[in-house]
C-alpha cells in the first residue's frame, strides 16, 4: 500500500501541469464542460490531416487499452464529430440467452466521422448502460430499437450502417456524447448504482479507481 502512494505520488510529480488534448492516457469525467458541448463537423477535406487522424489512432487505442466498446472524441478532450465503435464477438462473454434477449452482434473496429442518425424503429426498450466517462456507475437507459447511421470514415469515404438491438445502443450512447447528452440524462434515475458496491462491501470500502490506464 505504502510503496502504491509513493509511486503514485512520485508519478504526478512528473506529469505536465497543464496536459493539452487530446489526452492519451484518461478519459475525461463527467463535469468536464467538453462532454456537455456540442461538437463540430470536420470538413472532408481535413479528415486525412495529422491532427484528425493522431485522434483517430489515439481513441482506437483507448478502447483497446481500457476495454471499451465505444469512444467518443470529446471524451478525450476534442469537441469532433467522432465516434469509434467496437463489440467483441458476445459469445465469449455472455451466454446465449443474454445475447439473444439483448440482440448482440459483433461490430468490428469502425470510424464514423460527421455521422447522422435517423429513428427507424421508435420502439423503445430498456437495459443497463455504463460509460467510460462516468466510471463507477450504470443505470437502465431505454434506447430505441433500430436506426440508421450515416455519415464518413476515416478516409473520407461514405458509409451506411442499419442497426439493431445492442448495435443501436451502442451507436446511439456514442451519438449523444457528440451532443453534449450523457447517458445520465436519459436514465431511469432510481436505478443508478455504483457497479462495484459488493467490493465496497466486501473489502471495507478499500477500494481504489483508476481513471488512467
Amino acid at each position: 500500500m505504502a510503496w502504491r502512494f509513493l509511486k503514485r505520488t512520485i508519478n504526478r510529480m512528473f506529469l505536465t501541469k497543464n496536459p493539452i488534448p487530446p489526452y492519451k492516457n484518461h478519459v475525461v469525467q463527467i463535469g468536464d464542460p467538453i462532454l456537455r458541448n456540442k461538437s463540430s463537423p470536420i470538413p472532408v477535406d481535413v479528415i486525412k490531416s495529422e491532427e484528425v487522424q493522431n485522434v483517430i489512432h489515439l481513441m482506437r487505442s483507448r478502447i483497446q487499452m481500457s476495454n471499451l466498446i465505444g469512444l467518443s472524441a470529446p471524451q478525450i478532450g476534442v469537441p469532433f464529430q467522432i465516434f469509434v465503435v467496437h463489440f467483441p464477438h458476445p459469445s465469449k462473454f455472455f451466454s446465449k440467452e443474454e445475447i439473444a434477449k439483448k440482440e448482440m452482434e459483433y461490430i468490428e473496429n469502425q470510424v464514423w466521422i460527421n455521422p447522422k442518425l435517423t429513428v427507424t424503429d421508435h420502439t423503445c426498450i430498456t437495459f443497463s448502460e455504463a460509460c467510460a466517462s462516468f466510471k463507477g456507475y450504470s443505470a437502465e437507459v431505454p434506447r430505441f430499437k433500430r436506426v440508421l447511421l450515416t455519415g464518413v470514415n476515416e478516409n473520407g469515404e461514405k458509409k451506411t450502417l442499419d442497426a439493431k438491438g445492442w448495435t443501436s445502443r451502442i451507436i446511439q450512447h456514442e451519438m449523444d456524447h457528440l451532443n453534449g447528452i450523457m447517458f445520465s440524462d436519459r436514465m431511469i434515475p432510481s436505478s443508478l448504482c455504483c457497479t462495484g458496491w459488493h467490493s465496497i462491501n466486501k473489502f471495507q470500502g478499500l477500494v481504489e479507481l483508476r481513471y488512467d490506464n
